[in-house]
């Protein structure tokens, strides 16, 4: 299974101080794993969209922190610009890219609207394939009346109650949360300041007025200059290059050309493809026949992955430390309990077990799944414990806040860890079944999947163990040393098993 990979594009009422989007910028690159990919700043639309993407639970980190850093330094009630907007952040919308389904961005998107709403008592409103009702699913249904509109109807109008958070606005306004489908935001120049130009092109354009499916677009003045702005919300069913020719027809029905276009963040390398076999007629055209494509797919092959967080566990910084490294052998135990299974299915010999190996590929699937994010988690864990070390105590108060901090980061700090060792078990269980019934050409694999899933069980109790001594807390500190001297008893069940199957079927 490959790496889960979420995009975000969050979209910031702010697009004149550079300074303050730089903010925003940082609070989204502090969060481990996390990966700044672009950011576009745009005066006219006083609008700024930033792209990043890296694993779900890093992504869905930074998504918060951003939004609760533009709502300390974004004021709606001051802004003006040529974009629809509602909130200080306007739109957060979740991406699936590798190894994440949609309904995974969804939760995500749900996650996070639930924790904006609760925490940072901002209206959140679900949308596209997160949207709670179907007169949510389009953003633009959500904007009317933009932020000014959405103040005056929020505390009266039962239609405009948020999905989550209060029904009432500060000067952050409220935010657009979801989850979608790549998208190409694309806009036209025209060679014309001519806004109504701009309007009849953009109305011939979109879907919503009998135009092109997929494709939502406005007429606006910028850069004095008409422009056609657009979000192609499905490049694979209407191309890009169908829309521009499009636009060049209507541009010359009224007597103007297209003078340039941009894009706003990035397109996904799919768009720009087939928007050259179309112009280019390269009817037989294919991606592998991209130089760059070729040579990183070779130099992939010569690499294989992992190298970044062992070059990050081996570095000065105290993170990643022996948690991430647990979880990370967790997820190496895991896949190699899903390798023994599918060597297993399609095998005559096995054919009875073959359902029961489907099922433990699965499950084996999520289980490393789970334990990969772990290897960020346990790394965040312990950075919030450091956090909360470093907060001011000059007053009571200060003292007071401080310890709560460390309290509560310490048993998130042991809770992690715990999650871990749970796994581990789980994945032990099915390297034990694996070794037992699975291809027997296989079976030192399965013992090894089974030593990797006990080393993340004795890594990962380590630091439970070392939180839960912390805690003032001792009644759940308690509980949760109780639960894991019983996840321990059950491994060694599952190891000693595990030994007779090896020692019986692979003569170890």
């Amino acid at each position: 299974m490959e790496q889960p990979i979420v995009e975000c594009i969050p979209n910031f009422s702010e697009g004149r101080r550079t300074e303050v989007v730089e903010e925003i910028q940082a609070a989204i690159a502090a969060v481990q794993g996390v990966h700044v990919l672009d950011r576009h700043m745009d005066a006219d639309h006083n609008r700024s969209v930033i792209t990043f993407a890296g694993q779900p639970e890093g992504v869905l980190e930074a998504a918060y922190a951003a939004i609760a850093r533009a709502a300390q330094l974004i004021d709606l009630d001051q802004h003006e610009g040529e974009h629809p907007r509602i909130g200080a952040t306007d739109v957060v919308p979740f991406v699936p890219i590798q190894g994440v389904t949609m309904d995974e961005c969804v939760e995500l998107a749900r996650r996070l609207g639930h924790r904006v709403g609760e925490t940072l008592r901002i209206p959140v409103y679900l949308y596209e394939f997160a949207a709670s009702r179907p007169d949510r699913v389009n953003l633009a249904d959500i904007r009317k009346g933009e932020y000014e509109g959405l103040k005056a109807e929020i505390t009266n109008n039962p239609d405009r109650l948020p999905d989550f958070g209060p029904a009432n606005v500060g000067s952050a306004g409220a935010v657009v949360i979801g989850a979608r489908v790549p998208l190409i935001a694309y806009n036209v120049y025209l060679t014309t300041d001519d806004v109504g130009i701009a309007d009849e092109i953009a109305r011939a354009v979109r879907h919503s007025s009998g135009g092109l499916r997929y494709v939502k677009a406005l007429g606006m003045l910028v850069d004095g200059r008409a422009q056609v702005s657009m979000n192609l919300t499905d490049y694979t069913r209407t191309p890009i290059a169908r829309v521009v020719e499009l636009i060049r027809g209507e541009a010359r029905r009224h007597g103007v050309a297209v003078h340039h276009s941009e894009l706003v963040g990035l397109i996904p390398q799919a768009g720009l493809i087939e928007a050259a076999r179309w112009h280019l007629q390269l009817d037989q055209f294919k991606p592998e026949q991209i130089l760059e494509n070729r040579l990183f797919e070779a130099i992939r092959a010569d690499k294989p992955g992992g190298d970044a967080f062992l070059e990050a566990l081996a570095s000065s910084e105290p993170t990643p430390g022996g948690g991430s490294a647990a979880a990370y052998a967790g997820a190496m135990a895991a896949g190699l309990v899903a390798m023994v299974a599918r060597v297993t299915i399609g095998k005559k010999k096995y054919a009875q077990v073959e359902k029961r190996m489907k099922e433990i590929a699965s499950e084996a699937d999520d289980l490393r799944q789970t334990l990969a994010e772990g290897v960020g988690r346990d790394a965040r864990a312990f950075e919030a414990v450091m956090e909360a070390y470093r907060l001011p105590r000059k007053t009571e108060d200060e003292q007071a806040a401080r310890v709560s901090a460390i309290e509560g980061a310490t048993a998130y700090a042991a809770q992690v860890p715990l999650e871990a060792c749970r796994l581990a078990v789980q994945v032990l269980a099915l390297a034990r079944e694996a070794g037992a019934t699975g291809n027997v050409n296989a079976v030192s694999d399965a013992g090894s999947a089974g030593a990797m899933a006990r080393a993340c069980l004795t890594a990962a109790a380590m630091n439970v163990r070392i939180n839960a001594i912390s805690l003032k807390e001792r009644a759940q500190a308690e509980a949760w040393l109780a639960e894991l001297k019983a996840l321990e008893t059950e491994a060694e069940e599952h190891e000693r098993a595990l030994v007779e199957a090896i020692k019986e079927r692979g003569g170890i």
